[in-house]
């Protein structure tokens, strides 16, 4: 296999590529899908692509970016990124995807990939997906606490059940790895135990059955360049 290309600072995704963009302020979330926010003295529903608690995010008075919807949908537009100390971050997971995609093919996994296939059935579950013969799993964590880079930031029945899908892989012969998008610095990773025990005890034992690790950081440059921005260790590793 051909070795890892990626490079600190390698251009994975445009995220202003072909999209109506504006800002706005962050005021309530009245549920898990829309966010209440001020844009242009307005206010407006905005669709929330990310079901975690983002508690540190959203919060009132945040610097939101935001995509404007087409004319007829229930919502004025959909958030992209808020505004935070270091910088925007990312927290729409509808992109995670295509980021990973690119970072794979260059080599997060340790190799460069001859073939990706997206959303690959086995089991009882779609993984995210086969690069070559390993089936890989994405999560993105956008959750800091005390320096660690957390995951999930809500309890999270798909997601234990996605680690015992790759688990199974690995006893019927594939290759298989838990990757994580980071959307924020941090020291490393740690599964969220205290919010999501039964995740935090399969992740556990996914390690222990075989199943790769690999982490990797993005930023949000000023021209919206979402760019890889290093490895992400395991705490403990």
């Amino acid at each position: 296999m051909e070795q890892e290309t990626l490079q600190e600072g390698t251009i994975l995704y445009n995220l202003g590529d072909g999209r109506e963009l504006e800002e706005g302020i962050f005021l309530e979330r009245p549920n898990r899908f829309v966010a209440t926010v001020e844009v242009g003295g307005e206010l407006l529903r905005v669709h929330v692509a990310d079901t975690g608690r983002l508690e540190e995010i959203l919060t009132p008075g945040r610097r939101l970016l935001l995509q404007k919807n087409r004319p007829g949908m229930k919502t004025h537009a959909t958030l992209l990124a808020a505004r935070m100390e270091e910088g925007w971050v990312l927290i729409n997971t509808r992109l995670h995807a295509p980021i990973a995609r690119r970072a794979i093919e260059l080599g997060i996994l340790g190799f460069v990939p001859h073939q990706i296939r997206n959303e690959v059935s086995f089991g009882g579950s779609r993984i995210d997906y086969l690069a070559d013969t390993t089936l890989v799993e994405l999560k993105g964590c956008s959750l800091v606490r005390e320096g660690l880079c957390l995951f999930p930031n809500a309890p999270s029945i798909r997601a234990t059940r996605h680690l015992g899908e790759l688990m199974a892989a690995r006893a019927s012969g594939y290759e298989a790895a838990v990757l994580i998008l980071a959307l924020r610095r941090c020291r490393c990773f740690r599964p969220y135990g205290e919010r999501d025990p039964r995740f935090a005890e399969a992740f556990e034992q996914a390690m222990e059955a075989g199943v790769a690790y690999r982490g990797f950081f993005v930023r949000l440059d000023d021209d919206l360049n979402v760019r890889y921005d290093g490895k992400l260790s395991l705490c403990g590793e």
